[in-house]
Parts: structure tokens; sequence; C-alpha cells
């Protein structure tokens, strides 16, 4: 099985090295001096499970996915849309691409059922560009739980983690998914096919759609999140305005919310990627946390206040980031 990571920054090309080193066929598409640097000298992880090297083909020629049989795109959100049609243009016919993003993705409600199905969330896919570039049924489902950063180009510091669940967005387990479970776990990694993976997708989101933008506009680390009562009485009446919104989708979570967040500030001195971007003067990976809750809050008919007044407000962080960026 061949492998491509589309976006292979921190997350992507921890993935692609260590699938790599395990000896699937890799390619990575990256950019700038970290992908300079992978080219030069391979990728190499610092990881308290023992630091390591490998040496996966790296390139910016996103037609070189076109040997893939599985893509792993792990892009940042906002810039899905202006890279599909290239993307969708280089894939094999056949080719799965396994959603590797924060956020709600651009299928959610493609097999979702219900007065919703084939809905377009403007905040995730604006004008269904996604939609209408990516091949019918290549999208997986994909929930990672591992927190990694660049140390430097071409460096990957391993913070904690290692597991994977994936899913069919029609809820079936297919052959595609245990497959690439099966790489994945020997390659080390804890990797499971899930049949309710929207579930898991929003286990994980209501954490990021609390905890990231918070993070953003405090400058706290998760950890530091948890330290003031009413910063946590917050996220927690965040998590709640978040569920009363998945409730009406049909959403389960596979353990209590306050189980979730009780399990963000134990992740302990780690930043979450929206601060990251902040203070690395990028953009912020917001539309597709805040601004999926609140498209789709007003699709159900919730008020979701909070969610509002802080996607509101990292809003014009962006762009006060943006215009600082610029200058």
């Amino acid at each position: 099985m061949n492998f491509a990571v589309v976006g292979a920054g921190a997350i992507g090309a921890y993935i692609g090295g260590t699938l790599s080193a395990a000896g699937s066929h890799v390619t990575l598409i990256a950019r700038g001096a970290h992908l300079e640097a992978m080219q030069a000298h391979g990728v190499r992880v610092l990881s308290r499970g023992g630091d390591f090297e490998a040496h996966p083909a790296a390139t910016d020629d996103i037609s070189a996915i076109g040997d893939a049989d599985v893509v792993f795109l792990a892009l940042k959100a906002y810039s899905v849309p202006a890279m599909a049609p290239s993307i969708a243009a280089a894939m094999k016919p056949g080719a799965s691409v396994v959603w590797a993003q924060n956020g709600i993705p651009y299928w959610y409600f493609h097999g979702h059922g219900g007065r919703l199905e084939g809905t377009t969330l403007q905040s995730v896919d604006p004008g269904g560009v996604i939609a209408g570039s990516m091949p019918d049924g290549s999208a997986i489902g994909c929930v990672i739980y591992l927190a990694a950063e660049i140390a430097e180009p071409g460096v990957i510091r391993h913070v904690n983690g290692a597991r994977l669940l994936i899913g069919e967005p029609d809820g079936t387990s297919s052959e595609r998914c245990v497959a690439i479970c099966e790489a994945l776990e020997a390659a080390g990694f804890t990797a499971l096919v899930d049949d309710r993976i929207r579930d898991q997708l929003w286990l994980k989101a209501i954490g990021n759609v609390a905890c990231n933008p918070v993070s953003a506009l405090t400058g706290a680390t998760l950890g530091e999140l948890g330290r003031l009562p009413a910063v946590v009485e917050e996220l927690r009446s965040m998590f709640a305005e978040v569920a009363q919104v998945t409730d009406r989708l049909g959403v389960e979570y596979p353990i209590s919310l306050e189980e979730r967040l009780q399990a963000a500030f134990q992740v302990g001195d780690h930043k979450p990627s929206m601060l990251m971007d902040r203070e690395a003067g990028k953009p912020l990976e917001y539309e597709c946390l805040t601004g999926a809750v609140v498209e789709l809050a007003r699709l159900v008919d919730v008020p979701v206040p909070r969610i509002e007044a802080i996607h509101a407000c990292v809003g014009l962080l962006d762009a006060l980031t943006s215009e600082t960026a610029t200058r």
C-alpha cells in the first residue's frame, strides 16, 4: 500500500515518517524550509519512545500523489478549498483520502441521513468547491489523538499520543479501512476502525471548539486553561452549548463531556495548534470549529451565545494577526 501525506507539517510528517520507518512507501507534500530540510536530511523525530529518522520522498509537486493508494490530507482546513481541485486531479482512480484535519469535514452530511443529508457547510466548504472536486466515495473519516510540533525544519517533536480512529462516512467496516489500520498498527500506532466516526469527530472537536480559541486568545497552554475555576466553568458552558447542537444531529459521545474536558487539561504544558499559529503569525484555523458550530446551531435552531462570542473574538484576532504578519 502506497501512502501520500498532503500537508506534511508536524502531524503529517510524524505520521508519514513513522509509516516510512516501518517500511511503507510514503510521499510527503510540503513546502518551504521544512520541505528543504526533509529533502536533505529526511524526517527526524524526537520522542520519549525513542528518536528515529526516516527518509520518505518529499516534494512540493502535488502530482507526486498519483501513485498513492491512500492520501492522508493533513492540510489546515482553510487551505483545502483552493487545493481540492488539484488534489483530485492528481489522484489515481480508486484512491482513498483520509481526512486527518481539525474540525468538521466537508463530507459530514454525506450519507448522514435525515433532513440535513447532503448539506454543505459554508464555514467548511465555501461554495461547495471541495464536494464538487473530490471523487465520490473517496473520503474516509479520521480522528487523530497525538500531539507533535516542528522543533525546527525537518525535525518533529512528538509530545504524546499515537492513536488514530478511522471510519467510513456510511458506518460500514470496509476492507480499505481495515487495511489502513493494519499498516498503521505495523508502524506502532494504535489504529481502530470505528463505525460511528462522527461521534468520535465530535468528541475531539468539542474540545478544540472550546480550548483552541480560548488558548489563542489568552496565550494559555492546555494545562494552564484548567488553573482558574472561572475559565473552567466557561469552557464547561461552551461544551454544553456544543452538546445541545450535536444532540439534534444524533451524536452519542463515547465518554462524558466532563471526562473530555479534564483530559484536555491533563495534556499539560502543550500549546494547541491555534496558539502556535498565532505566535507564528499564521492564519487561524477556526471556521471549521467555532464557525461550523455557529452555522450548525442556526440550522437546528439552537442558541449558542458563548460560541458566537468566542467565534467573533477569534475572528478579530485572526484579522489582526494577518495584518501584523503583512506589515
